[in-house]
């Protein structure tokens, strides 16, 4: 099984943050904080790498949020900047528009849940165009291989921290930073259809991550063949090959 050296990783995205950033003057960074452990785990590197304040942490409720105050303790503990955007009104404004032209999204999951990602990154470039700062993308190499993420919304970004790492190497990466255990460690979800992300998968990120790692087949052999067959599936199905459209990252 193909290993990522944690210790290292930590130092190259480091590293490749501020190099990004060498040329850019003292430009802000915005990051849409969730309370998850990919948006923590990138929002302390850039606060590492570029100083807390230069980093702007964007919490963008769709109405209520049930675990809001995860996002506000990234944030305090960090001691980045805020802002606070709910998108709950520009996502209802939308929807009475398809409404009023006769067309109904609402038993549409396809609509219901790419929608809200997308307004949420129109919001952090909006932030970024106030401020003149850039995006930081916060997608895994997991949920990259299966196309687990909204095409033009938590997959895009002027950079990405996170792509070259599995689910299971970023949480190992949490750890190294000494980031909280509840965090880090938290049961990962969409936030918006009440599942966890193992859930809408059907299969687990342990079992996702050693397939991508893999050397041989021996490895993966006690992974049921029907879920390696649905992960192949979604790795070459073409429109999730269209979903990752940034390409600037660290490589592992």
């Amino acid at each position: 099984m193909k290993t990522v050296d944690i210790k290292k990783a930590h130092k190259k995205i480091v590293n490749y943050i501020k190099l990004w950033f060498a040329d850019k003057g003292d430009a802000p960074v915005v990051i849409g904080i969730s309370g998850g452990k990919d948006s923590t785990v990138c929002a302390a590197l850039l606060t590492e790498a570029l100083g807390k304040d230069r980093v702007i942490g964007v919490m963008m409720p769709n109405g209520i949020q049930k675990d809001i105050s995860d996002s506000e303790k990234v944030i305090e503990l960090l001691d980045i900047k805020r802002a606070l955007i709910n998108i709950e009104g520009a996502y209802e404004a939308l929807r009475q528009q398809f409404l009023s032209d006769g067309h109904s999204p609402d038993d549409k999951p396809l609509y219901t849940t790419n929608t809200p990602a997308r307004l949420r990154m129109t919001t952090l470039y909006g932030i970024a165009a106030i401020y003149g700062g850039y995006v930081c993308n916060t997608c895994n190499l997991s949920e990259d291989f299966v196309g687990y993420s909204s095409k033009w919304g938590d997959c895009t970004g002027d950079f990405g921290l996170l792509c070259g790492l599995t689910k299971t190497e970023v949480v190992a990466l949490g750890d190294e930073l000494g980031l909280p255990k509840e965090l880090v460690h938290k049961t990962p979800s969409d936030g918006m259809c009440g599942k966890s992300d193992e859930d809408n998968l059907g299969f687990t990120y342990e079992q996702l991550d050693r397939f991508i790692r893999r050397e041989s087949d021996v490895e993966i052999s006690d992974i049921p063949t029907n879920v390696i067959r649905k992960i192949i599936k979604m790795n070459k199905n073409p429109n999730t090959k269209k979903k990752l459209v940034i390409d600037d990252y660290p490589k592992f």
